[in-house]
């Protein structure tokens, strides 16, 4: 009996009861049990693979978003600069009931300019206006050397710029420069709206005051002095020496100061058939733009005058950076068929030419003609957009120039459109 209670209690030592009651022996707690060292290297080799094969999904992900938000950020671009300066040149030409065609088509011409000291003046006499203020020739551009159809450009562009015609004081003023290889283009014209003139006088002009509000100072033009009468038989521009809003109508004062080298004249506006219009003048143009990296930008200089200034300035003190990631821009210019300046346009236009073949001498007269134009800008991304090898390789062309940008992994695409000059078109 003792042996047999000693066997019993070594048959307990050897066992115990699992979670769920039942015995099990006790040499199981004691078995080895892991990974081998070729199974550990086995895990480890696929585990790097795996790794690998999530960083190049990764990789390729990255540089799709990044090529995708630079062609994205380019079409946006494309469109706003496209929108900004389609707006102001179908402008072009621009005179109130009639166009600048018409009106020099009549003898005597019918527009004036109060900045020259002739009541009744001849081209060469308006030609003597200050530069930015020379309304008797709306549009005019600036063809960059070497970039005709047929040539080409290095990118970037170094150095000043260089062309033909030459530019402007009020165009080479300006800062940030032009950029050498991009053409410039200056437009002028009444603006869209007009106000009714209540009253005028040979030295006042007399509209509402909640119109000239609404309609003339705006748009960024907060004491605007660059002013223009116009009816379907005369126009004048001029700048305004005061103004005053004391009551519900605002006067504008106009004497032969600051601006004005003569006055409003006996015009023979009448009260209600008459209109007032802000005089626009404006220039378009490519530059580096300091404020960001230099990134080349395309410009807007609107240019007006406080009232009584002796010197036309710029709105808000600088020009306008519009469109970041523009590179270049490139213009060929449509004229009428009708290139005697003494016959009335056909309206139709049946040849292009470049800025200096439209203008090969001093003679500004040939600009009255054109009718339409083309534009086209080289756009790239802000940044390296991981562009494939093959886009990168190919040299982008803007109205047949050859353009040479640097291998810098920039997406870059043209963008072009044609202009029609609304207010010279079928001989309006």
């Amino acid at each position: 009996m003792v042996g047999r209670a000693r066997r019993g209690r070594r048959g307990r030592q050897q066992r115990q009861r699992t979670n769920h009651g039942e015995l099990r022996p006790m040499t199981r707690l004691y078995r080895a049990s892991g990974f081998s060292l070729i199974e550990l290297m086995v895990a480890l080799v696929l585990g790097a693979l795996l790794v690998l094969g999530l960083l190049k999904i990764f990789d390729a992900s990255r540089a799709s978003y990044k090529l995708s938000e630079g062609l994205a950020r380019v079409q946006e671009n494309g469109r706003f600069a496209m929108d900004y300066l389609q707006r102001d040149l179908r402008m072009a030409g621009h005179m109130g009931c009639l166009n600048d065609q018409t009106r020099f088509l009549s003898n005597p011409a019918g527009f004036r300019s109060a900045f020259v000291a002739q009541q009744r003046p001849s081209e060469a006499q308006l030609d003597a206006a200050p530069d930015a203020l020379r309304f008797n020739h709306m549009i005019q551009g600036f063809e960059a050397r070497g970039t005709a159809p047929g040539g080409s450009v290095g990118l970037p562009a170094n150095g000043a710029w260089a062309g033909s015609p030459s530019l402007p004081g009020h165009v080479a003023a300006l800062t940030p420069a032009p950029m050498a290889g991009s053409d410039v283009v200056a437009v002028r014209f009444f603006s869209p709206e007009g106000v009714p003139v209540k009253a005028f006088s040979a030295s006042s002009v007399t509209v509402d005051s909640a119109r000239w509000n609404q309609v003339i100072a705006a748009n960024g033009y907060v004491r605007p002095g660059l002013l223009a009468v116009a009816d379907c038989q005369s126009a004048i521009s001029f700048e305004a020496t005061s103004i005053d809003q004391s009551g519900a109508d605002t006067v504008i004062g106009v004497a032969v100061s600051g601006l004005n080298r003569s006055g409003l004249g006996e015009g023979p506006f009448s009260p209600g058939q008459a209109t007032l219009y802000r005089a626009e003048t404006m220039v378009y143009y490519v530059a580096p733009n300091p404020e960001a990296g230099n990134e080349p930008t395309l410009y807007r200089a609107r240019f007006t005058a406080e009232p009584g200034a002796a010197t036309a300035t710029l709105v808000g003190g600088a020009p306008e950076p519009l469109v970041e990631g523009i590179e270049n821009m490139q213009l060929i210019y449509g004229l009428d068929s009708q290139t005697d300046q003494t016959r009335q346009p056909t309206g139709f236009v049946s040849r292009q030419a470049v800025a200096d073949a439209v203008q090969p001498g001093a003679d500004r007269l040939p600009w009255r003609r054109v009718g339409l134009v083309q534009v086209a800008f080289l756009l790239r991304s802000a940044d390296g957009a991981g562009a494939p090898a093959s886009l990168i390789a190919e040299k982008p062309r803007l109205l047949g120039v050859q353009t040479a940008p640097p291998d810098d992994g920039r997406y870059r695409t043209v963008y072009e459109s044609t202009i029609a000059l609304r207010n010279r078109l079928f001989g309006n």
